[in-house]
Parts: structure tokens; sequence; C-alpha cells
């Protein structure tokens, strides 16, 4: 399957990339394909980043904060301009529905790939969007709001609209700022923070009400239109698999149109297009009732390349991005409506770094070990197809949408896409970092989604019932993670924090060389003078927070390992293990953090790495895939496990039951943007401090009644498990911000 359009009809010769991450490596990899030169640009957290590595030529914009590099539209235009680049691709997010950045292209005389300034403006503001396409008899959801509306005029609107309803921005997109609101009690908080996320995404704070369609299905229509007064379809997306407003997993074609319904479906997008005169690339989105797909309503047009692009590619055979960048020079289209074919099926799954069992917050880390099993990018790739802005030794931030790669898979039929691209999750290896790969291979196991029953709500009901979340950690993961610990630490008391300083030369961490055992100085086998060996005793504690005891004999490569007993045998992998465990692990020096695990016999390829402590009293990470699925242990040493077992007997007896902690730690990185004045008094579920992280709000609570001790001010940067407060209850002795404050007694001072 490969691009069917021609390669010598862009005109460009030098093209700037005005993105970051998979979508920057992406387009430059179609750029050098068509043998344009390319120009990054990059923030100083990305200044090592994969794009930047890829790309012939770089450019800094400014520090991390988007809004000082990616969002910088002078900055941009200038490295344009500075680098003799003939157009500016936007990529999605950041400037790429931005008219500012278009204007500037123009103002330089460099070609913008993407829609004209006024198709821009007409579809960045929402609600202008909806009364031009509903002038062309195009069904809309029913909605209020209007630019320089307060928030008490739309509480004061709210009524007509009826709950539940949906709070949006106007300007933007990808789901940011997006609040559902149920009752009217929940209004006016659910305005404040979407208008706050709305002005650090899309400097634009505009705020619409529009009535919530209940588990509807999300489809949209992805249009092409030239210059010379060419518009077409490529078919649809099913883009209903949604957390948080935001797209987890989306197919092409989808499974619930007839081609009756696509066609009715396509020829309204392409109205939506004509309405503005629309040039480019674009992506026109409809609401689908579940129960009635004759209707949908137009809710947003998104005036750019879509993140989900890729499925539209493996059905059609056509590069989107070349598309866009013939349209940009002026070149006509060179397809007709009856040019396009649909053949088979193809389904994409966003790889997030994020942590389910915290809720699906963003994750941040360096990535220790990535393989991507040497499955391709781009648009020539097929059947499987696997688009990354990552590599090992990058690092994940907070500053930036937590998207690391998309897989992509493609199928005679629906089944045959859904079982590749499963595979291809399978064999995929993050280590460093906390993603979703596990979570979207149980989705893409679920019986309403094999059976293609979807809405927009089912992730939700599917969380909300326990589907997906952490797996019991399984004893052959204990084996694998208790050599790994015990070969590169050694003997009590553990000396982790040396071996990580230089952990990419050491055995054990994934460097060259053997198992360390090779060396019998550093072989630390628990020999003793005149007396058995003696055991070494590694700790692992697991995603819920519970604590394995292992004890291994022996060295990495053969070793016997005791389990802690479990008294129902409920260990996943098949059955009990035997006691004790006869193991080893060898180094292969074929891949980045790759051993051979042998228990008992049986032999698997697996990959472990280390992450050393971020901080005093964190315990180091050890970090394991194995048979498809990726686990994450805490291997504190011996003086952070009495800490924890000092921590759990002062838990246990609380001066009054059911105490709760006083510490209000962040449950991830991020930025403050409110919190309470200190020494406040609060309730318990009170709102003391909300983070902001990868445009999203997440508010930290009072655990108890008392007196707020705030640690951090409003745009203060926290990391994870930071301590931000301390709830004092109120007879704890802390003071009372109601209390005169006693004056020094200076009159006898020598």
């Amino acid at each position: 399957m490969t691009s069917e359009t021609p390669h010598d009809a862009t005109g460009f010769r030098t093209v700037l990339v005005a993105n970051r991450g998979e979508i920057a490596c992406r387009v430059i990899g179609t750029l050098r394909r068509l043998g344009v030169r390319s120009v990054a640009v990059f923030s100083d957290a990305d200044a090592g980043a994969r794009h930047v590595r890829e790309a012939d030529v770089a450019v800094r914009l400014g520090p991390a904060p988007a809004a000082q590099s990616y969002l910088d539209v002078d900055a941009v235009v200038a490295a344009a301009v500075a680098t003799g680049a003939d157009a500016v691709h936007p990529g999605y997010g950041f400037l790429s529905e931005n008219p500012a950045l278009a204007r500037a292209c123009e103002r330089a005389g460099i070609a913008f790939v993407g829609p004209g300034v006024d198709a821009l403006e007409a579809m960045a503001d929402k609600l202008a969007a909806k009364s031009i396409v509903g002038a062309r008899a195009v069904p809309v959801v029913p909605g209020a709001g209007e630019a320089g509306m307060s928030d008490d005029d739309l509480v004061a609107v709210a009524g007509a609209v009826g709950f539940p309803l949906l709070v949006k921005p106007s300007a933007g997109g990808g789901g940011k700022g997006m609040v559902v609101v149920r009752a009217a009690d929940d209004l006016p908080g659910a305005l404040a923070s979407a208008r706050r996320v709305a002005a650090s995404s899309f400097g634009d704070d505009t705020l619409l009400l529009e009535r919530l369609v209940e588990a509807p299905r999300h489809i949209e229509v992805q249009v092409l239109a030239d210059t010379h007064g060419t518009v077409v379809h490529l078919g649809e997306r099913e883009c209903s698999l949604q957390r948080r407003h935001q797209k987890v997993v989306e197919e092409a074609p989808s499974p619930l149109l007839t081609p009756a319904q696509r066609a009715r479906m396509g020829e309204a997008a392409c109205e939506v297009a004509r309405s503005v005169g629309y040039v480019g690339a674009g992506t026109v989105e409809f609401l689908v009732p579940a129960g009635s797909p004759d209707e949908f309503f137009f809710i947003e047009m998104n005036t750019r390349l879509q993140v989900e692009h890729p499925v539209t590619e493996m059905v059609t055979g056509l590069d989107l991005v070349e598309l866009q960048l013939r349209v940009a020079s002026g070149a006509p289209l060179g397809i007709a409506q009856d040019d396009v074919v649909l053949r088979g099926h193809a389904v994409e799954a966003r790889l997030y770094a994020e942590s389910p069992e915290r809720g699906f917050l963003p994750a941040t880390g360096s990535v220790l070990v990535y393989d991507d099993d040497g499955v391709p990018s781009g648009p020539d790739a097929a059947p499987l197809r696997l688009d990354s802005g990552i590599s090992t030794g990058a690092v994940v931030g907070g500053h930036y949408d937590p998207l690391l790669a998309k897989a992509v898979a493609w199928g005679e039929t629906r089944e045959h896409a859904v079982d590749r691209l499963e595979g291809l999750l399978a064999r995929t290896v993050v280590l460093g970092v906390e993603t979703n790969t596990a979570f979207l291979r149980s989705l893409l196991a679920d019986p309403e989604v094999r059976a293609g029953r979807l809405d927009t709500g089912l992730i939700d009901r599917l969380v909300a019932s326990g589907a997906g979340g952490a797996r019991a950690v399984a004893w052959v993961d204990l084996v694998a993670a208790a050599l790994f610990v015990a070969s590169s630490r050694g003997a009590e008391p553990g000396v982790v924090d040396r071996f990580a300083a230089d952990s990419r030369d050491k055995p054990g961490f994934g460097g060259a060389g053997g198992a360390g055992d090779d060396d019998p100085w550093r072989a630390r086998d628990g020999w003793r003078l005149n007396a058995p060996a003696a055991a070494r005793r590694v700790v692992l504690v697991d995603a819920a927070g519970d604590a394995h005891e292992v004890r291994v004999s022996g060295v990495a490569r053969d070793a016997v390992v005791h389990l802690p007993a479990r008294d129902d045998d409920g260990w996943e992998s098949p059955g009990a293990p035997p006691h004790p465990v006869r193991a080893s692990l060898v180094r292969d020096p074929g891949a980045d953090g790759a051993w051979w695990l042998t228990v008992d016999g049986v032999r698997e390829r697996v990959r472990l790495a280390l992450d050393a402590p971020s901080a005093a009293g964190v315990p180091a990470t050890v970090w394991l895939w194995r048979d498809g699925r990726t686990v994450a242990l805490a291997a504190p040493d011996r003086e952070q496990r009495a800490a924890r077992a000092r921590d759990d007997r002062r838990r246990a007896r609380g001066d009054t039951p059911g105490a709760t902690d006083p510490e209000v730690r962040a449950a991830m990185p991020g930025t403050v943007v409110t919190a309470v004045a200190d020494g406040d008094p609060v309730a318990a579920g009170a709102v003391l401090v909300t983070v902001e992280a990868m445009k999203m709000e997440h508010s930290l609570l009072a655990p108890h009644d008392g007196v707020a001790d705030v640690r951090v001010r409003p745009g203060d940067l926290v990391r994870r498990d930071q301590v931000v407060a301390v709830v004092h209850p109120h007879d704890s002795g802390a003071a009372d911000p109601a209390a005169p404050v006693p004056q020094p007694d200076t009159q006898g001072a020598s």
C-alpha cells in the first residue's frame, strides 16, 4: 500500500515543521521521501528529541513552556525566514489552527500548509461555524454562547440549553477544556476551569454551551480541497472510543455506516468545506445517535491534519501530507471523488504516557528502553505502522501532550485489523515511563469493541466497572525482577545509587556484557566461610502497594529463588510456582535491555531496566517487559524498607479510628494554577491546590478538616509525590489564622 500521488508537484525546496513529537517526525518522513529539505524547531526541553535529529536543520525557539516556544508565532516565522523555508507545516495542535501564524507567513512570503485565514477564523470560532453550516442545511447540536459572555451570562442561559450540557472552548480542539456538567450547581466551577484551560491552550477563553448528546458515536469525515474548486472526501473515521473527550482508538471505515449513509455524510462534510471556501486537508466532525445512524449533527471542523489520519491513509493508499503540500503550492489536488476507493479496514491506538492505575494521570520520566519491533512509520508502511516521536533516552516531561506514538494496523476485515493491532501493541516495548499499552490491549479485547458496538461513553463505563485495571503481578515477574536487582545491587545494604549512576555500562542495567557474574571479585553469590551461602533478600513493591519479599541464592546465571508464600496460590501465570524456583538471567547482547530468563527449564526473552531514584528516600524502580506486558516494581533498599515499616506502624496506631494522612501530595508533575491561602481553615474534601499538566487540571483535596499549611504557590512546578500542603487538625496546635500573633518580649534583651 503506497502513495498513489505524484511526487514532483509540491514546488517546495525547504519546509519548516512547526511542531514536535511524532507528528513532526511523520511530516519530516514525507519531506525526505519527496527530496524536500526539512527544518525542525525545538524548545529547550526538546533539544535532543527525535524530530530534531531526523530533520536536516533545527532551530531553537525558546524555553520549555509552549507559550515561549512552540506557540511563539514570531519565533516560528523568524526560524522559517532564517533557514530559507518556502513553507511552514504546522502539524496539529499548537499553532496549527491559529490565524496569526497564517497571516505572519503571508506577510513573510512563506506558504502556510493549511487553509486560508478566513476559513481558519470562521471554523476556529465554533459559534460562528455552527451558524455558517446551519445556513447550509447541515444539522447542528443545540447550544448557546457568544464572544464576550461572562460566566454569569452563561449560567443565565444554561437553563434554556438544558442539563446535562457540555462546556467547551470556542477555540481549539482535542477535547481540551471540555467539561460535562449535569447539575446547575456544578456549572460555575466548570466554567472557571474551562476558561483557564482554554486561555492557556489556545489564548482565547471564549466558551460555549452545548446540549449533551448521551452515548453518541463520534464520526468524522476527511475532506480535501484545492484552489481550483475541487472538494472531495476520503470517507469517514470512527472515533467513538474516547476518554475525557480525547480520542484513544480510531478506525476507518466506521462499522456503523452503510455505503449510502457514508455518501450522505461525506457530501455534508464537503458542503461544510465549501461554505468557507476551504483549501487543504480538514476534518468535519459529527455526532451520530447510535440507534439512528441516518441522523447526524455537525459539531466542529478541525482545520488541520488529524492525529488519526493514518487510518485514512491505510484504506485509501494516499499520503495526506503530500496532498497538503501539493494544495499549498497551488497545484491541483489530482484526484476526483470517483478516484477515492476504500480498501480493507484500519485501526489506530494512541500510545500515551499516562498511568491507568492512577486515573490516567499523565506520566513523566526517561525512556530507558524503546523497541518498535522494527515496524516502519509513514504512509508507505503496511500492514503495520508505528508513528513515534520517542527513542531510547528520550525525556518525557510535563510541558506537552502525553502522546508518544500511534500504533496502526490494516487488514482485509475489521477483525483481522484489530488482531494485528493487538499483536503490535504486545510487541512494542517502552520502559522508564508508564504508558496505557496494557489498557489499550484490554480495550481491543472487550466484546463490545470487538462487535463494533461503540459510543463515546464506552471507555468510561469500562473503567468504572474495573475493566482494564492493574493486573496482579505474576510470580515469574518477581523471579526476573529479583534476579535483576540482586545481580545489580549485590548483598544488603543496597548500593543501587552507585550502580545506577553509570547504568549504561554496568551489567544488569542493559549495558554490554553478561550478568555481571563472570568477575569473581564482583560475583555476589552469598558465599560465606564455613557456612552455607546466604540468600540475598529483595523486596519488590507492586502498583497496588503490596510488598513481595523474594530471596535469591547463587548467581544470576544459576540461581535458586524463594518466592513469598500465597495461601490461595492465586498467582498470575500458569499455576502456582514450585518452591524453590531454579532460574537464570543471562544478558542478550542483540538488543537494548534484553535478557534471557530461564525458569525451571523454560526460556523466554524479557526486557529489563533499572530507574535510579529521583529524590532522597524514593526507591529505585525495576521495569520489566515480559510476554507482551510491562510492570514497574519499586525496589526499596533496607533503609527505605525500615522507613516504610515505621510509617505503617504509625498509621496503625492512629489517634482516632480512620485517621488520614495530613500530607497532600501531587499525583503527577505539573504547574500549580490555584492554591488556598496558607493558614486558611479547610473542610474535608475542599480543593487545596490545582495542578495543571499536559493541558489537564487536577484538584488536590483536603483529607480532613483543619488548617492548611500550603507549601506551594501558583506558578510553582511540582514533582510527582511532592508534598504540596499539610492539613493540621484544628486541635493539633497549628496556628489559628484568626488569633492575635504574639509579640516577642524584648524588654530584658541583652
